[in-house]
């Protein structure tokens, strides 16, 4: 009966064993798979989402400030049409 004890020991420790070492396996597995798509993905010149996002958000505060800069060039010219336009600055010369 003791044997049979220590025999169920032995395999549970076996299989404990097998397990974490599959469990390595996969880990080392999907770190190399992660490597390679990185790598792949660079090379294809795709970016990160984080940058991806931060070049975005530029993008919308610039569109803001120049939609902005529009409305103010559009009141001062109405402004200045109003005025008569009569002291208007010379135009700047064309290249």
């Amino acid at each position: 009966m003791r044997d049979e004890g220590r025999f169920f020991d032995d395999m549970a420790r076996l299989a404990g064993g097998a397990w974490s070492t599959a469990d390595a396996m996969r880990e080392e597995f999907e770190a190399r798979v992660r490597e390679r798509m990185e790598a792949a993905l660079e090379r294809m010149g795709a970016v990160r989402r984080e940058e991806f996002d931060a070049v975005r958000a530029m993008a919308v505060a610039a569109r803001e400030e120049n939609e902005a800069l529009a409305a103010r060039v559009a009141a001062l010219e109405a402004a200045l049409a109003a005025r008569g336009g009569a002291d208007r600055p010379p135009a700047a010369p064309r290249s």
